[in-house]
């Protein structure tokens, strides 16, 4: 049975990885895609750049990730931020009052619960050696 459940945890290792890299090599195309049109339009705008770091956010959790087989939970909630950050920019004017304050609230939700959970880490740390 330990072999088994050894054999299993290899390969779901295997495919963790893999989708790792997919999702890496497809936000580096992104990238690069992003790239090559700021520089077709010869134009850099405020969206554009909020994209490639929303881009640049997902490396950098993929590359947490491999580093130290963990992904902590702010990562992708500092994406879900600047993500709607970007919605509102861009759509703002055809958003109408109601819906800028709800993309706006679930903005501040977020980063409250960003606050809550640092605050978690700082207040109350795992233990070394401990499962996290």
């Amino acid at each position: 049975m330990n072999k088994i459940r050894t054999g299993g945890h290899l390969a779901l290792t295997w495919v963790q990885d893999l989708g790792l890299l997919v999702i890496a090599i497809a936000t580096v195309i992104a990238l690069g895609i992003e790239i090559a049109t700021m520089i077709e339009l010869k134009r850099v705008a405020l969206a554009d750049l909020l994209l490639m770091f929303i881009y640049l956010e997902v490396l950098a959790m993929v590359s947490i990730y491999l580093d130290s087989g963990k992904l902590p939970v702010r990562m992708p909630l500092y994406i879900a931020i600047v993500a709607l950050a970007r919605y509102l920019i861009l759509d703002m004017k055809n958003l109408d009052t109601w819906r800028m304050l709800g993309v706006a609230g679930a903005a501040l939700v977020v980063a409250v619960a960003v606050l809550v959970i640092r605050y978690g880490h700082t207040r109350f740390p795992y233990e070394k050696g401990g499962d996290s």
